[in-house]
């Protein structure tokens, strides 16, 4: 699968600076997220990683990579690089059982995170992973079983999403007024219509196309915000579909409360 030509750009430095750094250490370092799903956005995409490692990361690794990811974002400051280093070992069984890994989160890197330690990820990337370095996904032998994820999806929008639905509902705090931007709404409607199309179908989709299926899935008086959340994500040049950002903003709260209680409900099933 061809890539952008600046995600090559920022992989290649990537592999660049581990080599110099800790010859031997990063053995396959594959993509996964909007690039693996064929949604990836240029101005406004995250690249998501998968590393592979050697040997499991020690302490005296750490601070290796804290410089590998370090010299990497000076050298290509967009687009972020986020991820996780994990041994094969780690990618053949439930991610429910990892310990916290070596991350980058926002950017960010972590000595010990959770982030995308999680069968959603793990299925991404035996599925439609695309390699970088390494083998092919499917010579790693990733854990990738129906129910976790279907457990994991339903925890997700019962715990996260439930939690993000309550604060960004109180207007005076940070995450409520980031909702009267175009970004937040966006993300947050697609990012739940993506949940419910993996409990409806086993499967995962990009955020498009969630708002695609989204489109079909609930009834017509939804469709508006959908459409305003896919206009965003795709960077078209046009007039808000809503008189104002207020109007986006409860709309958006608005599908979001009721996806939760449709997904939730008792005999939503694959």
């Amino acid at each position: 699968m061809a890539v952008h030509p600046r995600v090559q750009t920022l992989t290649q430095a990537f592999l660049a600076n581990a080599d110099q750094e800790a010859p031997g250490l990063v053995q396959g370092l594959y993509l996964t997220g909007s690039i693996a799903l064929g949604d990836f956005r240029p101005h406004t995409s995250d690249v998501d990683f998968v590393v592979v490692t050697g040997r499991r990361v020690e302490r005296g690794d750490l601070d290796t990579l804290r410089r590998i990811h370090a010299r990497t974002r000076q050298e290509v400051p967009r687009p972020q690089f986020n991820g996780i280093h994990v041994t094969s070992e780690e990618l053949n069984r439930d991610p429910a059982d990892c310990a916290p890994v070596p991350s980058v989160v926002n950017g960010r890197f972590r000595h010990r995170a959770s982030a995308d330690v999680n069968p959603a990820n793990w299925h991404v990337l035996a599925d439609r992973g695309v390699t970088v370095r390494g083998p092919h996904p499917v010579e790693l032998d990733v854990w990738d079983e129906p129910e976790g994820l279907r457990t994991w999806s339903l925890g997700s929008l019962d715990e996260q999403w439930r939690r993000w639905r309550e604060k960004a509902g109180r207007l005076v705090t940070p995450r409520g007024l980031a909702v009267l931007g175009s970004l937040a709404p966006s993300w947050s409607v697609l990012s739940v219509s993506r949940l419910h199309f993996t409990l409806r179908t086993g499967e995962i989709t990009s955020k498009s196309g969630a708002g695609l299926y989204a489109l079909h899935a609930f009834p017509e008086r939804w469709q508006r915000i959908v459409n305003e959340c896919l206009r965003v994500r795709r960077g078209v040049q046009a007039p808000s579909l809503y008189e104002s950002a207020l109007a986006r903003r409860r709309a958006a709260l608005d599908y979001i409360e009721m996806l939760l209680d449709e997904s939730l409900r008792p005999g939503l099933a694959t």
